[in-house]
């Protein structure tokens, strides 16, 4: 209970230490707002940043469930074939190592949907680690076990679903939870990129919003919606995380303890 309560403790003393500088050094709202200007922005604009957060959550949730589909699939044809592996993972690699930034402006010309682009922003950054998470984990499983599952006349798939998947979860998961937070955060950035405005428009917009009328608290406000919901995001999947592996797992039961 302790080393949760530790923690938010801090936080709680950073933030007061914060207003106190604000107030203290005079500092105007523009250059650096303290914390009680962005609660009140955020209590004040709590419908238009509400809107904005459903559209920006919705695109790394669609994101992160089509990196899990795409990249999990994937995985298991890379695990069946070595063949498949060398030809086409340096193809998720070259994907994975080009910025986000560089290739979105080209998405926004190919794709006639803004919004379908932004996904495929967001899917492009999300989808590597659970790839080459799920990889290692099923190229990870007991090679004694392998053999025995060959000594008993198993098939491909057999070994496949009885022995490399569960071998694999703990692996994918550690991926899925890095992904969670790179999903959200290729959302924001495809949102900077396009810079599309409306009713329709994602927090990020609403930042650079914020930023050319110079209402900096409510930026800040935005900020601290994303920055909420990336941690949400992964203690949610930390726990889905726990939940799975923490009756057979050794990494679950540490935390236990």
């Amino acid at each position: 209970m302790l080393d949760r309560a530790v923690p938010a403790a801090l936080g709680l003393l950073l933030l007061v230490l914060w207003e106190v500088l604000v107030r203290g050094l005079q500092v105007p709202p523009y250059v650096l707002p303290g914390p009680l200007a962005i609660l009140a922005a955020l209590v004040e604009d709590r419908a238009l940043l509400a809107t904005s957060l459903l559209v920006t959550l919705k695109i790394a949730l669609l994101a992160l469930l089509a990196a899990v589909t795409l990249g999990g699939l994937l995985a298991i044809g890379f695990a069946q074939s070595r063949m498949v592996e060398r030809a086409l993972f340096p193809y998720a690699v070259i994907l994975q190592v080009t910025p986000i930034v560089a290739i979105a402006p080209l998405i926004l010309i190919w794709v006639d949907s803004v919004t379908f682009a932004l996904l495929i922003c967001a899917w492009i950054v999300a989808f590597f680690p659970i790839l080459s998470n799920t990889v290692l984990g099923l190229n990870s499983a007991d090679r004694n076990l392998l053999e025995l599952f060959r000594l008993y006349g198993a098939t491909r798939w057999q070994t496949l679903f009885l022995l490399r998947l569960p071998s694999a979860l703990p692996y994918f998961l550690a991926g899925l939870r890095v992904a969670g937070g790179l999903a959200l955060i290729g959302a924001v950035v495809a949102e900077f990129v396009a810079g599309a405005g409306g009713t329709g428009s994602g927090l990020a917009f609403r930042i650079l919003e914020a930023g050319y009328q110079l209402k900096v608290p409510r930026m800040f406000a935005a900020l601290a919606l994303i920055s909420a919901c990336g941690i949400a995001i992964f203690a949610l999947l930390g726990l889905v995380q726990h939940l799975l592996l923490r009756r057979w797992h050794d990494s679950a039961r540490e935390t236990e303890g």
